[in-house]
């Protein structure tokens, strides 16, 4: 009888650790670095992703946020749109663009964070980039969707 209690507790635990969200801190700094330039989740989990500008420079000299691009995007083709977007935190507003994305954070300056949640899509490797203009070409990393 123990060993079968045992079993059913064994086999909750395990369900339990595949049904959390997947936290993800990430950081950015005034030398126009984030902290990790790989991080994995899992295809449909809900993802929790922090990001803090650990820096001390202003949003307006040197802004930085996470963008989440869809697999096959073109990273300097996507970039180049973000330039001129100033008004949107250099988040592009044509319908293209936002098809491109999987999900943002806001433009932020030294010391300020942003939290936002999203579901895992499909397998793959997914870029992500600064959209801030010229920091793509150093600020990218991937979102490394594994399958359930």
């Amino acid at each position: 009888m123990k060993k079968f209690a045992i079993a059913i507790i064994t086999s909750t635990l395990i369900f339990s650790a595949h049904a959390e969200n997947a936290k993800i801190e990430i950081t950015g700094n005034d030398q126009m670095q984030y902290n990790i330039k790989l991080f994995e989740v899992t295809a449909g989990q809900k993802v929790v992703l922090s990001f803090k500008h650990i820096g001390q420079l202003p949003a307006l000299a040197m802004g930085h946020n996470l963008v989440i691009l869809k697999t096959g995007t073109v990273v300097p083709t996507f970039a180049t749109k973000c330039a001129p977007a100033k008004d949107t935190g250099y988040i592009p507003q044509d319908e293209e663009s936002k098809k491109e994305m999987v999900a943002h954070t806001k433009m932020l300056g030294g010391g300020e964070s942003d939290e936002i949640t999203f579901t895992a899509p499909a397998p793959g490797d997914y870029p992500f980039i600064c959209s801030f203009p010229g920091h793509f070409a150093i600020m990218q990393g991937v979102m490394k969707v594994k399958a359930k």
